[in-house]
């Protein structure tokens, strides 16, 4: 198995002519690949300054060059498959093939009623999530029928000869990374995703959480065996930042959880950048200090 490899996220809500500085440092720092929130706005963040996600990548797509750059996660909450897909498309075009796509069955939050949506039982948000994950995996990969485009009626979307023109740059298509936790949602990340991603249960933290975190990654070899899938095809993200700790509250904190998360067979940690109060709140020196570890902890 290779190495650790480290993620950071880069919420979007500095000014760009702050944001691009840290995107570029990112970069600089050694991480593997950077992320932002795919939100309209976010639980306790929702009245402070907020951009939107697929701008933000291509912007910081011109300022980097190596780095991964994903979405943390994507959801059909306010999201139709066509249009997402095409942007998703261009912004790994514009990237050179860097795109990481997070996926997710949508919050209950802000982002599932800001367009007015009607409020959907837990049996109709995974429908339509597994939906729009098989829609966006048709278009990603610019498979057009017969006539020249892409359709597909479902029950949650709809397309009538989508064109989806050029060739992806990366193949077959840009790499899904399907957040879930549920055994419904682990089933679709076994058929779909190159990587699945976790932020562990809610309402759980230290021990318990961890001890979760490593129950849930049984159950994805569970969900993979089941799909005739080994397991160890997939790459496995985990967001260290949950379970009621931030992993960048020192230098000491980071390398434990990059330790465990590593014995539970996780592939990838995902840190959030350091914020000057609030959730998230931290001191870049440590965030700077860790960077300069990541090769020894790799």
């Amino acid at each position: 198995m290779a190495g650790m490899r480290f993620g950071i996220v880069i919420l979007p809500q500095e000014p760009w002519n702050i944001a691009r500085h840290r995107w570029a440092e990112a970069e600089s720092l050694g991480f593997d690949h950077a992320w932002t929130y795919d939100h309209l706005s976010w639980r306790t963040l929702a009245d402070e300054p907020w951009g939107a996600t697929i701008p933000t990548l291509v912007a910081a797509a011109g300022v980097t060059s190596t780095i991964g750059l994903g979405t943390f996660v994507s959801s059909p909450n306010f999201r139709h498959p066509v249009p997402f897909a095409k942007d998703v498309a261009t912004l790994d075009d514009v990237s050179g093939g860097r795109v990481l796509l997070g996926i997710g069955s949508g919050g209950t939050g802000f982002d599932a009623f800001v367009l007015g949506q009607p409020e959907l039982t837990p049996g109709e948000r995974h429908a339509r999530f597994a939906e729009f994950v098989d829609h966006l995996d048709e278009l990603l990969r610019f498979e057009q029928d017969a006539t020249g485009g892409i359709s597909r009626e479902g029950e949650w979307f709809t397309s009538v000869g989508a064109r989806m023109v050029g060739t992806p740059a990366q193949h077959p298509r840009v790499p899904f990374v399907i957040a879930a936790n549920g055994p419904k949602g682990l089933g679709v990340v076994a058929r779909h995703a190159e990587a699945w991603v976790t932020t562990g249960p809610e309402g759980v933290t230290g021990d318990e959480w961890w001890a979760a975190v490593g129950a849930l990654a049984k159950r994805l070899d569970e969900a993979a065996d089941a799909a005739g899938r080994d397991p160890l095809s997939l790459d496995r993200h985990l967001s260290i930042d949950s379970g009621g700790t931030y992993s960048l509250s020192s230098a000491a904190a980071f390398e434990d959880a990059v330790a465990r998360a590593a014995a539970l067979g996780f592939t990838d940690v995902i840190a959030h950048w350091p914020r000057e109060q609030g959730v998230y709140a931290g001191d870049e020196r440590v965030l700077r200090e860790v960077a300069a570890r990541l090769p020894s902890l790799a």
